[in-house]
């Protein structure tokens, strides 16, 4: 472990059975394959402080010590500066680890440059993994068709991630295409799957959510989650990925090599047709915004 931080309280418990010195002793074996996931992004944590319930941590406290490289960004929705950490290094992820923070979320941004177009999937309430991962394949084969690959990893709590490396292009294409690959994934078998972002709307399937775009965060590969005996959002080979649930993957876990890096494809192009496509379809947050209100209003004049 780190020479440079002094670990205290080591034993003490800290979330789901789990105590401090698991959180720790995970960070410190995996630190060689998470800095580079975190590095250079401005990142949230979720800390659990002895006695309280968990916060997300984005502004730096004013204690952290002068090692911790930090950037400042403009928040809209809060209209101010947020002073956030940027985890560069191993000393600086265990000084996290110190603190109890114990999820790590990352913009999809590095720079000015969207790294990564991102495909969420969740289970319907009540559903068990294997929607998940019916889904998850239907992504997959909607990117074949569109001649992109991505690699998937558990969220560490009920569904997966796929991620899929590009090269640079306006985020606005970026985002179109999310939404033109989760809507032909939807077409591939509608019955199992939907993009309908309001949940009354879904009908007990599988969201296929393609709304992780400009400045939308996600949990990163290898990031322990504030689940019971904190899981972590672990990379999993396409061909395996039937045989695993989020749970089998915990801060108890130890792996070889650095299986996101090995799974991940190279950076890809997307293709006009695809960004095109994804322009006609409108975004999911902000229909389902107006659809509220207009849900809304059609329940005031029946009163």
């Amino acid at each position: 472990m780190s020479s440079e931080i002094k670990f205290s309280s080591l034993d003490q418990p800290l979330f789901g059975g789990a105590v401090k010195g698991d959180l720790v002793e995970y960070l410190d074996f995996v630190a060689d394959r998470f800095v580079p996931v975190l590095a250079g992004r401005p990142l949230s944590v979720w800390r659990v402080l002895r006695g309280q319930e968990p916060f997300m941590q984005k502004n730096v406290p004013k204690y952290t010590p002068s090692f911790v490289k930090t950037v400042e960004v403009w928040a809209e929705t809060s209209h101010r500066q947020i002073k956030y950490a940027l985890c560069d290094d191993k000393q600086t992820l265990m000084w996290f680890a110190n603190q109890r923070a114990v999820e790590y979320h990352v913009p999809l941004f590095l720079g000015d440059h969207q790294t990564h177009m991102v495909l969420d999937i969740d289970p319907p309430e009540g559903a068990g993994f294997d929607v998940v991962v019916g889904a998850a394949f239907l992504i997959r084969e909607a990117l074949a068709q569109a001649g992109l690959e991505g690699a998937v990893k558990t969220s560490g709590a009920k569904g997966v991630h796929i991620f899929v490396p590009l090269e640079k292009h306006d985020p606005d294409d970026v985002a179109a295409a999310t939404r033109a690959v989760a809507a032909r994934a939807e077409k591939l078998n509608p019955d199992l799957a939907t993009t309908a972002y309001i949940r009354d709307d879904r009908g007990g399937k599988v969201f296929l959510d393609s709304t992780r775009a400009w400045g939308a965060t996600v949990v990163a590969a290898y990031s322990p989650r504030l689940r019971e005996d904190l899981p972590i959002s672990f990379p999993v080979p396409w061909d395996s990925l039937k045989d695993v649930v989020p749970a089998d993957f915990t801060v108890k876990s130890r792996f070889d090599g650095d299986p996101w890096t090995s799974l991940m494809p190279a950076p890809q192009r997307l293709p006009d047709a695809l960004v095109e496509e994804g322009h006609g379809i409108p975004v999911a947050r902000v229909v389902a915004m107006h659809e509220g209100k207009r849900r809304k209003a059609q329940r005031e004049r029946e009163k």
